[in-house]
């Protein structure tokens, strides 16, 4: 059985996963990744190398000087003869692409912005370093953002939606074929989720240990791998019990014997199936809201906002690193608790005559 935790073994993964991207990229680009190694975790170097490749891949193919040269072979005098006008091409091109397999991939404003966000710290790292004269990424201007409607669960969706995991009637017969075996499971899974607002990975890497029933909490790890308590409710805590009774009539297969949540071949749950067992239960009651599980955490710090009104607790208890991310996510609950304030303050005594004291024209 591995001692590592499931944050560690998805860390471990991810780093032997990022030597693979990197091999085909160019030489200096191990530099980079090098750098940013103690300020990033090896999910966000990922992404980077992503981007990257995308980045080399359209000097490629759309540069008639770089055509004839491999990738891996582009020296870092060519970021130094890159322009502005080169980066606005690369955008343009985001927009509408193929990939390697010939699929059609389309960019819609964040898919460009972040990935020129990742250009914009690679081309700081090495400026920084004076390696490169010039930084005409620093020069680029991000896509303007047009902000999208939050989606979440009103109160009665999700009430709803609890119930139907329960009863599972609006399944179809095959899905109602494998309701009795995992409806408990689905049930802790939702309730935890949407009672608490951790991220589906969060959920995913429980392990039974992480659990303190005496206090309330579950341990979890953030984004970064920073360890945090994040406490539950008298629903949340019932639903776990349940499950945990019949968590403990199972033998999980190697490697999983730790894990909270197990899939029916016995093994610790993955994200993907996460996502689909909230999506089947969603469709059921809110058919036309696209709802996944960063949806439930929507929709759990809608309610917390609701009910307390503290946008910092709010931030805190979602982990978030900074409170206006979100204050972007509840701006239209922030307007509409400013305007249920306007009666609250009373300038003068209802009843009382207008006009002055004794409500005469001449006093």
């Amino acid at each position: 059985m591995s001692n590592l935790s499931y944050h560690e073994q998805q860390d471990k993964e991810n780093i032997v996963r990022l030597r693979t991207l990197i091999r085909d990229l160019p030489g200096f680009c191990g530099d980079f990744f090098r750098g940013i190694e103690p300020r990033t975790s090896s999910r966000t170097r990922i992404a980077y190398a992503y981007d990257l490749h995308i980045f080399f891949d359209f000097l490629h193919k759309e540069n008639p000087a770089l055509k004839q040269i491999d990738i891996k072979d582009f020296s870092l005098e060519l970021l130094d003869q890159l322009s502005v006008t080169d980066f606005e091409e690369y955008m343009e091109y985001l927009k509408y692409r193929f990939n390697d397999k010939n699929q059609e991939i389309m960019n819609r404003e964040r898919g460009i912005m972040r990935k020129i966000s990742s250009l914009k710290s690679f081309y700081n790292y090495f400026y920084r370093n004076e390696r490169i004269r010039n930084n005409p990424a620093a020069l680029v201007r991000l896509p303007k953002i047009h902000e999208k409607e939050i989606i979440r669960l009103d109160v009665d969706e999700v009430a709803l939606l609890l119930d139907e995991v329960e009863q599972g009637d609006k399944l179809t017969d095959k899905q109602k074929s494998y309701h009795n075996k995992t409806k408990t499971r689905d049930l802790a899974i939702m309730t935890l989720l949407l009672g608490t607002g951790i991220r589906v990975s969060e959920c995913v890497g429980l392990n039974i240990a992480d659990i303190d029933f005496k206090n309330g909490g579950i341990r979890i790890y953030r984004k970064g791998g920073k360890e945090v308590t994040v406490y539950f409710g008298s629903e949340v805590e019932e639903a776990l019990l349940d499950y945990l009774e019949e968590r403990d009539r199972i033998i999980p297969e190697s490697g999983s014997e730790d894990a909270l949540f197990l899939s029916l071949q016995r093994r610790r749950m993955a994200v993907r199936s996460v996502e689909n067992l909230v999506k089947k239960y969603a469709k059921t009651v809110a058919p036309l809201k696209p709802i996944t599980p960063h949806k439930l955490r929507s929709t759990y710090g809608t309610s917390l906002y609701r009910e307390t009104g503290d946008i910092y607790l709010v931030a805190d208890v979602l982990g978030h690193s900074d409170v206006n991310t979100t204050k972007r996510h509840y701006a239209a609950l922030e307007d509409e608790r400013r305007r249920s304030a306007r009666n609250k303050v009373q300038l003068r005594e209802k009843g009382r005559p207008k006009g002055g004291r004794n409500n005469k024209l001449f006093g």
